[in-house]
């Protein structure tokens, strides 16, 4: 039970963290969901959008940092 405590513990904290960084985006007017290569279609009275390079600007953000992360904890 301790195990599922800690992880429900940690989830929690995530969900803040990326609470706090979308507000941090949105405040700063970042353009993360409007780079060129985001596709987005709008109609009458719907709206499709697909982040792709936003998408893929954050996968490679986080897979630095968890690499840089990984090579100073060995």
């Amino acid at each position: 039970m301790s195990d599922f405590g800690r992880t429900l513990i940690f989830l929690g904290l995530l969900l803040i963290l990326v609470g706090v960084i979308f507000i941090v985006f949105t405040r700063l007017n970042l353009p993360l969901g409007r780079l060129p290569g985001d596709l987005s279609w709008k109609g009458r009275g719907w709206s499709v959008s697909f982040p792709l390079a936003s998408s893929i600007l954050i996968s490679v953000v986080l897979t630095l940092l968890l690499w840089l992360f990984n090579s100073f904890r060995r």
